[in-house]
């Protein structure tokens, strides 16, 4: 029935290269989230299976949302992507307002909706982000490399939600965010001159921001050489690198890390990473790594193969998302870049990264459904262009018409039949008299 109708994408199967990596990841999060917690759960809980079981009814309703938006066109996005945008940053400020939001570690960044249930809103902004960043690409088209159309407001746009997360403060969420959002923006098309003054400009900002944060600057200071001070502000990295050096190349089995015994901090969540590699070896955090590599090289393949500028930035943005988190974890736990508080995203323990993670796995699977599978290949992923001003997905495939433009179509149409109409009708007027 839906064939017939002459306005409707071809559909074609899903992407199973982008499900089989994402599945693989949360097998792999569930076996290692009751491992690295159970310690803790039995010690604060009395019960060892208290952060798997939440952690398993997390995943269950973030599959239940990657189903429900995968099967949602992606087009309805394009009208959603302001009202949601103005929710999630409306959610950011009542974080700040005092006695509203839920403290934790020093930071406001929880929002409680009753004993059971409380949400982080600036993993809700990240997402939403993606989502007004497509909405405003596509309405913008080749004005993006000016800079009053272009760099300005994009600059807007990311300086409301990247600030509003920073003041919580939470500074790995607004260092991912800003990597999505730069990605997306350059990736559509920006000016180059215009993303390096930016850059440098945000980098100054950062620096600044850091050395008046007198923690952030003892996590400098610990980065540089934890080994000073192994006890005291370096007792994270060093207690990491421990567990990731004691799992050699096939780690000490599954269940028998030591350092989850209160050693490494935050075991469970944004450390299991460390975890995995001292339970599974280098091996494991290989396996890890690989999958979030094919997780990538699927998502910017059907970025590339997209069919309209929306759907490429929705699939970049949500590629590149979960990838730069999952990226600055793997390197804050390698001990490769400063301390920041970041889950792994489909392994660590948290109910809105998993859920919004989720959720942006369904987009990206939405999208693949409009992208033909010779266009997923490889072959087809070397060769193609993310650029929405131009490549092969611009010049092969022609989307249909949207109901505006059916409608506007439609309307000139008529307008047309009806001037033929009336320049046709008074030529027999006219010439009546002359017959007579």
């Amino acid at each position: 029935m839906l064939n017939a109708r002459s306005d409707v994408r071809p559909r074609f199967a899903i992407d199973m290269g982008l499900i089989i990596a994402v599945a693989a990841l949360l097998v792999i999060g569930v076996a290692m989230v009751f491992s690295a917690s159970f310690v803790v759960a039995e010690t604060e809980f009395g019960d060892d299976t208290y952060f798997l079981v939440r952690h398993v009814l997390w995943v269950g309703v973030g599959l239940v949302v990657l189903a429900t938006m995968s099967r949602i066109d992606y087009h309805i996005w394009q009208r959603m992507a302001v009202p949601i945008y103005v929710v999630t940053v409306g959610l950011l400020a009542v974080v700040l307002i005092p006695g509203v939001s839920v403290a934790t570690y020093g930071a406001s960044r929880w929002l409680s909706l009753g004993p059971i249930l409380s949400f982080q809103p600036s993993e809700m902004v990240k997402l939403a982000v993606v989502l007004y960043l497509g909405a405003w690409i596509t309405r913008v088209g080749g004005d993006i490399q000016k800079l009053t159309f272009g760099t300005i407001p994009f600059a807007l746009i990311l300086a409301i939600s990247a600030g509003l997360v920073l003041v919580e403060p939470d500074l790995g969420t607004a260092i991912v965010l800003v990597l999505t959002a730069a990605s997306v923006f350059f990736v559509a098309g920006a000016n180059v001159l215009h993303a390096l003054l930016g850059a440098i400009i945000g980098c100054v900002l950062l620096v600044n921001f850091v050395i008046n944060s007198g923690y952030k600057a003892d996590r400098i200071r610990a980065f540089v050489d934890p080994w000073a001070d192994p006890g005291g502000i370096g007792w994270h990295t060093t207690q990491a690198l421990i567990a990731l050096g004691s799992g050699g190349w096939a780690g000490l089995g599954l269940g028998a890390s030591r350092q989850k015994y209160f050693f490494v901090p935050n075991a469970h969540t944004d450390t299991i990473f460390a975890i995995v590699g001292e339970e599974i070896g280098f091996i494991g955090t290989s396996l890890v790594l690989g999958l979030f590599l094919i997780f990538a090289w699927r998502g910017l393949t059907i970025a590339s193969g997209a069919r309209d500028p929306l759907g490429r930035a929705l699939a970049t943005g949500a590629t590149l998302l979960i990838s730069w988190q999952a990226l600055l974890n793997m390197a804050v736990v390698s001990h490769l870049v400063p301390n920041t508080g970041v889950p792994l995203p489909f392994v660590s323990y948290g109910g809105s990264s998993t859920v919004v993670s989720l959720a942006a796995v369904g987009i990206l699977l939405n999208v693949s459904r409009t992208v033909d599978p010779q266009r997923r290949s490889w072959r087809a992923w070397l060769g193609a262009s993310l650029d929405s001003r131009a490549g092969p997905a611009d010049s092969e495939y022609e989307p249909p018409p949207n109901r505006t433009e059916r409608r506007a179509k439609s309307a000139a149409s008529e307008r047309a039949k009806s001037e033929r109409g009336r320049s046709a009708a008074p030529t027999p007027k006219r010439l009546a008299p002359t017959h007579r």
